[in-house]
């Protein structure tokens, strides 16, 4: 294990369950589990944290049971998945006039052009909650997709901006702060997930990341490497349990139970003549439920969520078979029987399941090899993204800073002790690099002072 890697941690809060998960990359680039807990979640519906109070308990029953995995562990900040039919998304265009056009494009001058977007205007009431580039242009050069080292006047670049409500996103960061954590990052969910089950041939090939959850169904949409849209879909697996239950009238825990022993996406892969016995309330008599009719409510409530897919494919065009890698199926809803085939039959893509095992290294808890755990290990995925981006922009920094050799004798230890700290994180980072700055800034000036006393 590399325990010079920091430890992130991925908090996933779904509708039907919340799951706390701690990991770390190995020399290899995998990723290795040092905790795991989850717990059943109550206070949320359709992605949405509504009961503040229930969902403190359940995230505090998580980490509980993730502590009983590793009493070693020290959770302080998280990275939080964020969901719910307020998501919404645009469409925007940024440039920047460069000041010294004679040298290449640095990485402040990308970092000013997203920072920028921020100031795009969005209804009130509604927050950004990422902004993410899609192509870039220098000049006349268009669809470039990192322009750092490029030559030119006028740097611009697409954007896809991620909204969302100001009070969804206030419950979620309450609820976190309450359980006694920090929230390092809120990610869209379907951007989590689709980090865990892609990969780099997805990427290039074009894929619809479907992720089915127990209150939204969750979409991302890849073409020629860019991520061209997102969308949060208000139907999941709790939709079909509620379905099950009104239609066939039992109860929700035996409409669960039933969907996940039984249930099939296509009725006509049913078989006609099987029959599930539910006991009777309070001595009545037993029931006796048609597994066709079953797999009829399933299938109803599937397809309307497909129908949705297809309706978002043709909003950007990507309808008529231009995803050569089809639709990616991933969350705790795509385990169900013969749901690629209803979805090929809907969207006329090729369809398969994501598991998100491709990062784990061996030798992982089995049960985090399932699709609904895909989010949470997404979630720590981007945190490493985050923190491997932010270590390059620190490193091309520091070498930079031409420091005298007195100086650099005087400062660099202090640096390499910061470097082999156990657990960096973004806060430590920036804080580092003011020190050192400061630091140096110091030494200069004492530098300074003692030259002009050699003068006098």
């Amino acid at each position: 294990m590399n325990s010079e890697q920091p430890i992130i941690v991925g908090l996933d809060i779904g509708t039907t369950k919340i799951a706390a998960i701690a990991g770390r990359k190995n020399e290899y680039g995998k990723l290795e589990i040092l905790g795991f807990g989850r717990a059943n979640s109550n206070g949320v519906q359709h992605g949405m944290v509504l009961n503040i109070d229930q969902t403190i308990k359940a995230i505090q029953s998580a980490l509980e049971n993730c502590y009983a995995s590793n009493p070693t562990l020290i959770i302080e900040d998280v990275y939080v998945g964020i969901a719910g039919h307020h998501i919404k998304s645009l469409q925007t265009r940024g440039d920047i006039v460069r000041q010294n056009n004679d040298e290449e494009i640095k990485q402040a001058e990308i970092d000013q052009l997203v920072n920028d977007q921020y100031k795009t205007y969005i209804p009130a009431g509604d927050q950004i909650i990422d902004v993410i580039p899609q192509e870039f242009t220098v000049d006349n050069f268009q669809n470039i997709p990192d322009p750092i080292g490029y030559s030119g006047v006028k740097v611009g670049a697409n954007f896809h901006i991620i909204t969302g409500d100001k009070n969804a996103i206030r419950n979620i960061n309450r609820s976190v702060e309450k359980a006694g954590l920090k929230t390092k990052d809120l990610v869209l969910q379907p951007l989590a997930s689709a980090a865990a089950v892609m990969c780099d041939h997805d990427l290039e090939a074009g894929v619809a990341i479907v992720d089915i959850g127990g209150g939204t169904t969750d979409l991302a949409v890849f073409y020629e490497g860019i991520l061209k849209h997102t969308a949060v879909i208000p139907f999941g697996g709790e939709n079909i349990t509620n379905d099950i239950k009104t239609g066939l009238g039992v109860l929700k825990t035996q409409a669960e139970q039933m969907k996940v022993q039984f249930g099939s996406a296509l009725a006509d892969e049913a078989k006609a003549n099987a029959f599930i016995t539910i006991p009777g309330l309070r001595g009545m008599a037993p029931k006796e439920i048609s597994v066709k009719n079953l797999a009829g409510i399933i299938q109803a409530r599937m397809s309307e969520i497909m129908d949705f897919v297809s309706y978002h494919l043709k909003q950007v065009g990507l309808d008529n078979r231009m995803l050569n890698g089809g639709v990616i199926l991933t969350g705790g809803g795509s385990q169900l029987k013969h749901l690629i085939q209803l979805t090929e039959y809907v969207t006329g893509l090729n369809a398969r399941i994501g598991y998100p095992n491709e990062h784990l290294a061996a030798g992982h808890i089995e049960e985090l090899a399932k699709p609904m755990y895909s989010t949470c290990l997404g979630l720590i995925l981007k945190g490493y993204n985050d923190y491997e981006n932010k270590r390059k922009q620190f490193e091309i920094q520091f070498k930079k800073v031409d420091v005298p050799i007195r100086l650099r004798e005087q400062f660099v230890p202090q640096e390499a002790e910061v470097e082999i700290e156990e657990t960096p994180v973004k806060v430590r980072q920036r804080k580092t690099l003011k020190n050192f700055m400061d630091s140096f800034k110091n030494g200069l000036i004492e530098l300074f002072k003692e030259e002009e006393d050699a003068k006098l």
